[in-house]
Order: structure tokens, then C-alpha cells, then sequence
């Protein structure tokens, strides 16, 4: 049975060059077509990576709504390797309002370069292309910054007193933006916060912005804080603006509170008795030092990997040849595929290589009731199975033995990974991170429950993974991957942090494993950097960890 675990095995091709550095990219587009004569469009930018002849999502930019010349303040964080030709595609999409997805989008055009040339060049201008390769009026410019050694986050809180009414009929909206001087002179959007509707005196949400992004390490350095108010046609009101630097910031660390006059240059030349246009308070500014996927992982914080597998009876019967679950002697099924791509990666960061699987969908002995979490190894008190050619082996193994049936509910699984999840939460130490791997042929049956259950998950330390096998339509599925939108639970409630990748394996056939692996693990050690630094865990020092850990043999 392992010659189906090593032939799958042998195409994996994990190739791991050293990162050389991180790149961040800021994009701004000019002379973006309006929708018609009454609306402007809502741009937003979308990131792709090309890998093994596919192109993947790597992030997005904010959407800007009402406008025609965007400067994004969303920054796009990407891997530099020197020795590979990196292509990326810079996708202008047009938002419709109401929606951040990009389902009901219209494609606007799009940029495809190298990283190379944008690092070589430090700032790229070129024309957007549309559809068959056309080009219109409309340009993108992408500005590449090498991100320096320091990794540290601050935490800023702003607000605003007695601003200036620019509204006839109701008070200023007001927005603040904040610009790092630049040694050439150039300035660099940092951060633009919401909107506050109809206030003279805002409060801001606080946010966190690396201090290679606000000042480029340097402390002295100029920041420029601008005040709008906003206009729904796009031509925001100038309230008035202030210079400051980071150093100054920080005196608000020792308890002393930090405001500025909010100057409008025009209205101080013009008017006698003008003292300001309103003042600007820093509420709150906090270092934060952020941790790596490295310094939690070689902290001792272990990957724990389940597997799900869908056992639902549309998957053919796996006695003929053309079920997904057919078990040739030499060529493994895509449900194998998957499995082999995946935990090879994740088994390398478990220590003692044990994974449970549960399968879900079928009649199961010896009663030949439907279960949505039963051990696929039949031991329900320990589901686990050792390494993945133990997985691949209790999967062969469990197939004869069950009835394929239905219907495709995929909460109980999850349910079941967060109550362990759960547990680990409690204990207030970064030791244990759990990733589901779900493998289904279908869309699943139970969308209002699955989607509780992952926002409930997202408090806790764990991620989904789904893959879908087979040639069904996916489209549905795709509302549980955050990356289109916010997935909130059948309530309302907003998922605290995307937690799912889902990836359709059809996306994959002609290409490698080493691709299938790479994109769907691709989010992985950000959700685990993201949930650990969000509840302020810190990793357990290197002393900690060699006296607890222990490994299998």
C-alpha cells in the first residue's frame, strides 16, 4: 500500500530558496474611467503571484469609493528572492457599493510586471491593460520600499476637537491621513482612517502600522497628518493639517496627552483672528513587539494537522475506476493528492507526527448510521494515525468497510477541531496551533452551521483549510474564504481574522503538488502570527521549550 504514498511523494518538488528581503509595494492609479455621468468609480487593487503557470491571490488593496485617481494606503507586503523571476498582476477592479467582493466586480484592467523591475526601478508607471490586452487612459503606479530590521508595530489612537463645519446642512465627515516625508522629497501615505459621519469632534479607531512604514525607522523623521472632510463625490474638503514626527509620539507614552493645531495655510494668510481649524489629539501610541512564524514555531509551538475527508456517496461508488475515491495501484486518486501535498509540509512542525482523521458523509459499521466526525481508523478514542503514510493507509483501509452516503455537512468536523482548539486557548501559551484539512467533492449542505462554526473559530487557534475535489461548481464555496469579502455567521457576526483557504484541486491538475501545497499553506504562518500577537502571546524562550518538549522516536 505504500508504493501509492511514495509515488505520490515523488512529485512533490518543495524547492525553499532564502528569502532576501521584504518589499513593500504602495499603488496608486490616475485617470480611471467614471461608471457614467452621475458616478465615480470604487477602485480596489488586487495582488497576484504567479506560481507553477497559475496565478494566485497574494492580497488587496482597501476600497476608495468615489474615485477616479486612488492612492491606496493599504500596503502590500511580498517576498523578494533575487534568484527567481517573481511575476506578479496588479488587478484594478470597480467595486460595486455595498460589496467588497469581487463577484458583481467590473474589471477595470490590469498591470503584469516582475518584482525585479519594480525593485530595480523603485517606483513603476504604466498603463493599465483591459481586455485583450488594449490599453486605455488609465495608469498604475507601484513604489517598492525595502522593509529594514526593524519588525516592530505601534499602536496609534487619534481624535479631533471643534473642527471646521464645511457642510451646509450638517456637520463635517471627517477623515485624517498620514504621510511620511520621504529624503527625496516625496511624501508616502501611511494610514488613512474611517470616516466619521456628521462630527465636529471624532473619535478614530485606533490602528497599527509597522515603524518601517511611519517613519522608515528613523524617529526624527517629518510626518505630515492631513484632516478632510468627506465628500461623497470624491472632492474631499481640506479642513486643515499639522507636522509632527514620531519621536514627539512618544511622549505620550509617559502620560503627558499630545495635540496639535489643525492649520488651514489659506485660512491663517487670510483671516486676522484665526487660531486654527479645530485640534488633533493622540489618544494612545504603543510599541508593539511583534513575533515571527519562525520565533513561535522554534519556540516550541507545535502544528497540530487533522484531516477530514468526504465520504459522501456523489463521489461514485470506489469500486469503479471513475469514483474519486478509486484506489489504482500506481496513480493516486486527487483526494490522495491533496492529502500527500498538504501534510507533507505540516508534518515537518509536529514533533510527534500523529494526525487524527475523520471522515464524514457515509454509512460507517456496525450499525450503518450516518456520521459527520467519525475516526477513519475506527478508534474513536484515538483517532490518530502515525505520519501521512499512516493516513493514506487508514484511508485505504477504511474504504471497504463503509457505505458512501450523504448528505455533506462539514460544521460537526469543525466543531470538533475547536473544542480542542479550545482548550489550548485557555492554557494562554503559544504551544499548540491546529489546522483542519477538509477534502470534498462537493459544496456543502450545511452553510448557515458551517458558517457559525467558523466564527467561532476564528477567536481560536486554528485554521481551515478546504479543498475541492473533483469538477463540481465551487462558486458557493468560495463565500467562506475571507479574501471576498467579510463572512459573518448567519447572526451577522463578522469572523474576527480569516482563518480559511479554500482551493478548488481542478485549479491544480497541471501543475505540481509542490503549487497545490503552496497555496493553500501560503496564509498559514500569518493567521498564526496574527492570532498570537492579537492576544499578546509571546513565544516561550528557548530554555522554556527544551525542558518541555519531547519527541516521538
Amino acid at each position: 500500500m505504500s508504493n501509492i504514498y511514495e509515488s505520490a511523494e515523488a512529485t512533490l518538488g518543495f524547492i525553499s530558496s532564502p528569502c532576501l528581503a521584504k518589499v513593500e509595494l504602495r499603488v496608486a492609479s490616475r485617470g480611471i474611467s467614471d461608471r457614467d455621468a452621475l458616478s465615480k468609480p470604487d477602485p480596489c487593487v488586487v495582488l497576484k503571484m504567479q506560481s507553477h503557470g497559475q496565478w494566485f491571490e497574494v492580497d488587496r488593496t482597501e476600497v476608495i469609493r468615489s474615485s477616479s485617481s486612488p492612492v491606496f494606503s493599504k500596503i502590500l507586503l511580498v517576498d523578494y528572492y533575487f534568484e527567481e523571476v517573481q511575476r506578479l498582476r496588479f488587478e484594478l477592479h470597480d467595486i460595486s457599493s455595498g460589496n467588497n467582493g469581487l463577484r458583481d466586480a467590473d474589471f477595470l484592467g490590469a498591470l503584469e510586471c516582475t518584482l525585479g523591475q519594480i525593485v530595480s526601478q523603485r517606483k513603476l508607471t504604466k498603463a493599465l491593460l483591459k481586455q485583450g490586452n488594449t490599453s486605455g487612459k488609465s495608469s498604475i503606479t507601484v513604489t517598492a520600499e525595502e522593509l529594514s530590521g526593524n519588525d516592530d508595530y505601534v499602536e496609534l489612537s487619534f481624535s479631533a476637537r471643534k473642527l471646521d463645519d464645511k457642510d451646509f446642512f450638517s456637520k463635517s465627515d471627517p477623515f485624517l491621513e498620514i504621510f511620511r516625508l520621504n529624503d527625496d522629497g516625496t511624501e508616502s501615505l501611511v494610514h488613512r482612517t474611517e470616516t466619521i459621519m456628521n462630527n465636529l469632534s471624532p473619535v478614530w479607531k485606533s490602528f497599527k502600522v509597522s515603524l518601517n512604514t511611519l517613519c522608515s525607522g528613523d524617529h526624527d523623521r517629518e510626518l505630515k497628518c492631513t484632516v478632510w472632510d468627506w465628500d461623497s463625490n470624491g472632492k474631499h474638503d481640506f479642513i486643515g493639517e499639522f507636522q509632527t514626527t514620531f519621536k514627539e509620539m512618544r511622549i505620550e507614552q509617559e502620560g503627558k496627552q499630545l495635540q496639535w493645531e489643525c492649520i488651514n495655510p489659506k485660512y491663517q494668510m487670510k483671516k486676522k483672528n484665526y487660531r486654527n481649524s479645530g485640534v488633533v489629539i493622540l489618544n494612545h501610541c504603543k510599541i508593539i513587539k511583534m513575533y515571527s512564524f519562525l520565533d513561535y514555531i522554534m519556540g516550541g509551538c507545535q502544528i497540530q494537522f487533522t484531516v477530514a475527508i468526504d465520504f459522501t456517496a456523489s463521489n461514485g461508488d470506489p469500486r469503479n475506476s471513475c469514483s474519486l475515491h478509486y484506489i489504482h495501484p500506481y496513480q493516486p486518486n486527487e483526494y490522495l493528492k491533496a492529502l500527500v501535498a498538504v501534510g507533507e509540509i505540516c508534518q515537518d512542525y509536529d514533533s510527534d507526527k500523529m494526525f487524527p482523521v475523520f471522515g464524514f458523509g457515509a454509512l460507517i459499521p456496525p450499525d450503518f448510521k450516518v456520521s459527520h466526525d467519525f475516526a477513519v481508523n475506527f478508534d474513536e478514542d484515538n483517532p490518530e494515525c502515525a505520519g501521512i503514510q499512516g493516513v493514506v493507509e487508514a484511508y485505504q483501509n477504511c474504504l471497504p468497510k463503509i457505505q458512501l452516503y450523504g448528505p455533506t455537512n462539514i460544521a460537526p468536523i469543525i466543531q470538533k477541531v475547536a473544542l480542542s482548539a479550545s482548550e489550548e486557548m485557555h492554557t494562554k501559551e503559544a504551544m499548540e496551533y491546529f489546522i483542519l484539512l477538509i477534502l470534498t467533492d462537493g459544496v456543502i449542505t450545511d452553510m448557515a452551521d458551517t458558517r457559525e462554526a467558523i466564527v467561532h473559530a476564528s477567536h481560536l487557534p486554528m485554521s481551515v483549510i478546504i479543498v475541492g475535489v473533483g469538477n463540481a461548481d465551487f462558486t458557493d464555496m468560495q463565500i467562506l474564504d475571507g479574501d471576498d469579502g467579510i463572512l459573518r455567521s448567519p447572526k451577522g457576526e463578522p469572523v474576527l481574522r480569516d482563518i480559511v483557504q479554500f482551493v478548488p484541486f481542478k485549479d491544480f491538475k497541471h501543475a505540481s503538488p509542490a503549487a497545490l501545497a503552496k497555496s493553500v499553506l501560503a496564509e498559514v504562518p500569518n493567521q498564526v502570527v496574527d492570532y498570537y500577537n492579537a492576544k499578546g502571546i509571546k513565544p516561550k524562550c528557548m530554555s522554556d521549550y527544551e525542558s518541555t518538549r519531547t519527541f516521538s522516536p
